[in-house]
Order: structure tokens, then sequence, then C-alpha cells
């Protein structure tokens, strides 16, 4: 058999004008809300490997810990949708294992507890980074474990209450504000005017989770290690979703038995709300039980949250933040795309610019002193009112193996947290960049234990309000993707909110 040709870069105008029309109804997104409202015995929850994830939605709470009083707290106050910041993809795979099976467990619980029917999302990377299927497996055999202990402790359980079997497992990672689209069952992600394989870019190269397969069909079977072979996972096709519309994604989705893999092809956000509608047929009309595997937008479209514009600097600023203050922006995150937006940012005058040795975090005998001289350095300049941007030295410094590359990782993003956890000047906002120092951030600096997201501060990128236990109540912590926005885009944020 001849190898199959290798998926090749697209013109972004050529390749979205040869698709089909999109699906007509312009009230979709009013429809699938609609269904969401009327459910109000059940409990939507994205399990989020990093805080990113909150980047296409508004108004829904973040848990950044799991224990069983706040997630019940959570249900007791009849929540529809919730996200609980996991951060997995910094752990290693048996911690990434544990941690998702704990929460399920504790989700099952206190669904079964408050009579609520529970629907869990793995919420992961657009470009296809992550513990799969590490996660969705043991979300799979963790719920039916737990699905039976309830049964057998209560005669009387219905099973409709909480998720049982699993029939099928979706990967979809379209993420619209980020270009990530898949089509033809190719992943692409958007670079100028053109969709290169994802693959190809350097998402793939990635210490930890990297990959060689960009259409999804082969992706899974790598990923599986041939556990599931291409040919038997379904895929939705964009025709199946502009010209067939719900009817024909419910009707596929109905054939999934076994947990059996489905990908997901979409180029904008009415192609993903076509998919959740079909899917929510599938389910409440035919009972299918799927867990969803995807990146941000399949949440907006789950929950059928309209586009919200762009939050005002002013809302940012003035949530909680110290008006005379100075900003404080956070850079961590390793990936060329940040590495490209930091130049640009620190091209901007009046900014404190403090960069940090990576070598001198890791090294334990310079760690602390080399924090505690940029504690001083970052007091100051927040205190006189400036700017200040924190940032990682630009080479990249990585181990034998993944494992080691991670833990390399968590030593550079401890060495921020203790700076944000040091401060004793406010800033007048926070913005951390990447999934891992932002997620260590909120949770080791600031001690966020549940924030509610307010909205965007541009496309792709979550603003949170910390929560009162936090140390910085009420003020605004934005959550920059490491993977998200143009070359300008820090440097046009933080402008915005400078003036």
């Amino acid at each position: 058999m001849s190898a199959r040709p290798k998926p090749q870069v697209l013109d972004t105008e050529a390749a979205l004008s040869s698709l089909p029309p999109e699906w007509s109804d312009d009230q979709i997104s009013i429809t699938i809300a609609s269904r969401v409202s009327s459910s109000n015995d059940q409990t939507i929850v994205a399990l989020d490997d990093d805080p990113t994830g909150t980047q296409t939605v508004y108004d829904l709470p973040v848990l950044t810990e799991w224990s069983e009083t706040i997630i019940e707290q959570e249900f007791s106050r009849g929540t529809s949708a919730f996200y609980v910041m996991t951060n997995s993809r910094s752990q290693t795979p048996d911690n990434a294992a544990l941690i998702n099976e704990v929460i399920a467990k504790r989700l099952m619980n206190a669904a079964k507890k408050y009579g609520r029917r529970l629907s869990i999302i793995s919420r992961s990377d657009s470009t296809l980074r992550g513990h799969y299927p590490l996660e969705i497996d043991v979300l799979a055999k963790t719920l039916q474990q737990q699905q039976n202990q309830n049964d057998d402790d209560d005669d009387d359980a219905k099973k409709d209450d909480v998720a049982c079997t699993i029939d099928g497992q979706i990967i979809a990672p379209f993420f619209l504000e980020g270009g990530r689209l898949t089509i033809n069952d190719v992943h692409y992600v958007a670079e100028g005017s053109k969709l290169v394989p994802a693959a190809d870019t350097p998402f793939a190269r990635d210490a930890a989770f990297g990959f060689a397969s960009s259409n999804l069909l082969d992706y899974v079977e790598e990923k599986t290690g041939g556990r599931i072979k291409r040919s038997d996972v379904m895929s939705i096709s964009i025709d199946d979703i502009r010209r067939g519309g719900p009817e024909r994604v419910r009707a596929k989705l109905s054939q999934l038995t076994n947990m059996q893999a489905c990908i997901v092809n979409a180029a904008t956000l009415r192609d993903m709300q076509v998919f959740a509608l079909g899917l929510l047929d599938a389910e409440s009309k035919d009972k299918k039980r799927i867990l969803v595997r995807s990146a941000a937008s399949f949440v907006q479209a789950r929950l059928g949250l309209q586009k919200r514009p762009i939050l005002d600097a002013s809302v940012i600023n003035s949530s909680g933040g110290t008006e005379n203050n100075g900003g404080l922006i956070v850079v961590g995150s390793y990936v060329p795309k940040t590495t490209v937006q930091l130049e640009t940012l620190l091209a901007l005058d009046e900014l404190e610019k403090i960069e940090i040795n990576v070598a001198d975090l890791v090294d334990k005998q310079k760690c602390a002193t080399t924090i505690d001289a940029i504690l001083d350095r970052v007091e100051n300049a927040i205190a006189s009112g400036k700017n200040t941007v924190v940032y990682t030295s630009r080479e990249l410094v990585t181990g034998e193996n993944p494992s080691e590359s991670l833990a390399i990782g968590n030593a550079v993003s401890e060495g921020l947290v203790s700076i944000v956890s040091g401060l004793k000047s406010q800033p007048r906002f926070i913005i951390a960049k990447g999934g891992i120092t932002s997620s260590d951030v909120a949770t080791k600096g600031l001690g966020i234990r549940r924030a509610m997201v307010l909205g965007q501060a541009a496309p792709g990128i979550p603003v949170w309000s910390i929560g009162e236990e936090g140390k910085f109540p009420g003020m605004s912590y934005v959550v920059f993707p490491g993977n998200v926005g143009g070359d300008d885009e820090l440097a046009k944020l933080v402008s915005r909110l400078s003036v």
C-alpha cells in the first residue's frame, strides 16, 4: 500500500472559499442556550488541563482546586456550568491520570448527592498537545466504575442521573480565535495568510507532547499506539455539518459504541455549533453517552454562548486594582510565538524590563538570591507606577526525557510564582503568559481557589476576577496563552491597559 500524501500548506482564503456554505440557522446558539437553560438539573463541567481554556466563555466560575467541599459547594449553588483547572498538562502521566480519576469520582458523588445530571468535557490544547488518550481513557473508566458503585449503593438509582457507559470519544481541537481549523480531517494552524498542518509547526516538536500526524485519523492511531486504528475512527466532515446539519451529526453519533473515537471537522464557530446541537440530540434522544476532548471553541458552542465584545480597559483596570500602581506582566512560555510577542513588548518605552536567567532558577544554590533581588526591583517599579515585565531568558532548557523537561519547566514556574507571592504592592493588573505559568501564578502565587471569568481582553485571552480568598481580591488576572495572538498582541494589550 502506497503512503498517504503528506498534508500541504493551504492558502486560507482559497481553502475556506472552497467549502460549502455554512448551515443557515442564525438562531442556533439561542436554540442551544435554551436547551441548556431548560435542563435545570444538569451540570456541565470542563476539566481544563491549563487555565487558557476559558478563552471563549464569560460569566462562568473557575475552580482551581477540587476538594470534595469546594466541588459540593458549586453543585449546591445549582451552577449549570463551571471549569475545574487541573493544570494536568504540566504533570507526569501518572499524576495526570490520578488527578482526572479523583475529580471524576468527586463530581459523580456530588451529582448524585444533589440529584443532578453530569456532563464532563476534557478541555485541552488546540495544537494537539496534552495527555491524550490518557485523560479521556481515565475519565471513561472512572465514570463507569463510579456509576457501578453508585448503583450498588442505591438500588433505585437512575442511570440517567449521571454519565455511565461511554459510547464514544470526540476529538474536536477547533479553536476559532487561535486560527486552529480542521478541514478534510487535517488539523491546521493559521500563520499569516496560510494554513499550516499542525505537525509542521513548532507545537508538534513539544518536548513532552510531540506528534507527527496532522491528519486527526492518523493522530488518534499515533497517540493510542495503534490500539485505535485509523480505519476505526469516525469523522464528522464539514460536508456533514454544512449540508446535513444537526440531524446528520446526530445520525452519525448515534452509531458510536464501545468508546469509538470520532473526530470533528470545523472551520467556523457555526460548524461547531451545528455539531454541538447534533450531539445534544444524540445524547437526549438516542441516550448516547459521549465524552468530548476539545479545545476552547467547543465549550462555547456547547453552552450556546454568543460572542461578547472585548472587555474595555477600564473594566480590567478597575476590577480591584490600585489606580496609581503599575501593572505586572509575567512571561514564562517558550513557544516561538511568545518569544516574538515578548520582543515586541520589550520595544515599548516606559516599561521596567527584568530578565531572569533560567539557569539561575534551576540552580538550587542561586535560586533564592536571584528571586529576592528580582522581587525588590519589581516591588519598587510597581509602587512607582511603572508597568513591569518579568520574563525568563529565551534559551530553552530541556531534560533528557519528557519527565525531566516537565520538571525543569515546573522549577522555572516556581521561581516566577515566588516573585508574585512575595509582592506587597498590588499591581493594577497582572498578565501571565503561558499555560503552566498562568496556572501556577493563579494558584500558588495569588492563592486563587475560585474565580469568575469576566470575558476576554483580546480574542482568545481570558480575564478572571480574583475571588475573596485570593491575594488581591477583585483584581483582574489576564490569562494570556502562549500560542495565541499576533506578533504585537501582548504589546497592544499592555499599551491599552496603560492609558
